[in-house]
């Protein structure tokens, strides 16, 4: 149920209100008065019911996202930071400055899972129409990424001590007496796994690993045979299909609370491999505006992406696409519904200065991308996901690209008023010297 409005209650005579007190220059005050929040409500209202406890305010509730994403911050730290800064609470819709918590830290968690995916591209979409005719264009640069997962670097050995830590916790919930708990065994084992590529130590710690395996399995049969039948099969099947993998086997596991992980090589001498999901980017060639976020299972080509990308960026402007520059990585791909796919090539024998001109420097605005990824992971929370399951990578992606946007209309709307600033400092110091001139002048004569 959608709380009543806390801003039309009675006037408050013995608090000052906050928009008095606030600097009108700040940036979170110039942003909180541009975004269409009543639209924004009224989009996201839809997710609740009309009876039930009230909710909190969403337009608390998605400025509390915004904040969260824009300054880097954890769901625990943006809600301790509201109540020391009044810019967040003015930004938030209120009116007077307040010294409680706005609401439980697992209220975000809770809201993000209300609205769903279709909410978190709304607020996406809202950050998009904050360019005015910046994210308007029909020209794109288009790459991939990939989001990195809250996972330890899987290794076999890791994942079945994993298994048998779980094997225990499972046995302890139902009350299940094991024959042996291995907890002695097992570290003496890990013990082992130490300097493991040493020569001297390569045979023992060989040994090691497969012990640790066997022990796997067996709490896993014993779990079987103790357990009745329906009860957590999904986990135990899982068990065994991590037991189970080979070295070469496709769609692995690599780890047992985030099994839809993937692992993606993007040819990078620092981090040949990464664990998580690819992310597709479509920026405006000439603005840099994100107007595409996709985000994809497992790890397919490149190429194959396009396709809801360009959906993506057409579900969001409102407008088609005609053109999209790409790498390499791409190549096999000309057009796809009408858009011309632009690859890097070598240039004909018989082209124009101006025209190797022209493509040299499409291709060398394509690499405009590569920093704004760098910006989205280090600064917007996409460097490593912590939301659950693979619709956690949907929204995270989604709130990186909201958050680098508004970060970008923030920076423009300053410049602007530095340079009205100038400006005007400027015409005041010309009047002075005409004014200056002109008495000399007058005395002169």
């Amino acid at each position: 149920m959608i709380n009543k409005n806390p801003l039309k209650g009675q006037m408050n005579f013995f608090q000052p209100i906050l928009k008095e007190q606030l600097n009108p220059r700040h940036e979170l005050y110039l942003l909180s008065d541009t975004i269409d929040w009543s639209s924004l409500e009224s989009d996201l209202s839809q997710y609740y019911i009309n009876f039930g406890r009230p909710a909190k305010p969403i337009r608390l509730m998605v400025s509390l996202l915004i904040l969260k994403q824009l300054y880097n911050l954890s769901d625990e730290s943006v809600v301790a930071r509201w109540t020391e800064n009044p810019y967040f609470q003015y930004f938030s819709g209120f009116e007077h400055f307040q010294w409680e918590f706005p609401c439980n830290p697992s209220d975000l968690v809770h809201f993000r899972n209300r609205i769903g995916k279709e909410g978190i591209e709304r607020i996406f979409r809202m950050s998009v129409e904050l360019q005015g005719k910046d994210g308007k264009q029909d020209k794109l640069c288009i790459d991939t990424t990939v989001q990195e997962k809250n996972i330890t670097y899987p290794t076999d050995t890791k994942l079945q001590v994993r298994i048998i830590d779980k094997c225990r916790k499972l046995a302890n919930v139902y009350h299940l007496k094991l024959r042996q708990s291995y907890t002695r065994t097992v570290k003496s084992c890990l013990l082992l796994q130490r300097f493991r590529n040493h020569p001297r130590n390569r045979k023992k710690a060989m040994a090691a690993a497969r012990k640790i395996k066997t022990i796997a399995w067996r709490l896993v049969r014993e779990l079987e045979r103790l357990l009745p039948a329906g009860i957590v099969q999904d986990q135990l099947a899982l068990f065994k299909q991590v037991l189970s993998q080979k070295k070469k086997d496709k769609n692995k596991i690599y780890s047992l609370h985030e099994p839809e992980v993937s692992c993606i090589a993007k040819g990078k001498e620092h981090k040949p491999y990464e664990f998580g999901s690819k992310v597709s980017f479509g920026i405006t060639r000439t603005t840099n505006v994100i107007v595409s976020v996709a985000t994809f299972k497992g790890n397919p080509y490149d190429g194959d992406t396009l396709e809801e990308t360009l959906q993506v960026h057409k579900r969001i402007t409102g407008i088609q696409a005609k053109e999209a520059s790409v790498d390499r990585g791409y190549r096999g791909r000309k057009e796809i519904e009408g858009v011309q796919i632009i690859t890097p090539k070598p240039l004909p024998a018989g082209a124009t200065d101006y025209q190797k001109r022209k493509m040299r420097m499409r291709f060398r605005r394509r690499a405009a991308i590569e920093p704004i990824f760098g910006h989205t992971k280090k600064d917007y929370r996409m460097e490593r996901n912590y939301l659950k399951g693979f619709v956690g990578d949907i929204k995270n992606a989604l709130l990186a690209a909201m958050a680098f946007n508004i970060r970008r209309w923030i920076r423009k709307i300053l410049l602007l008023c530095l340079q009205t600033i100038e400006w005007i400092i400027f015409e005041i110091k010309n009047t002075e010297n005409r004014k200056t001139s002109f008495s000399f002048q007058y005395y002169k004569f």
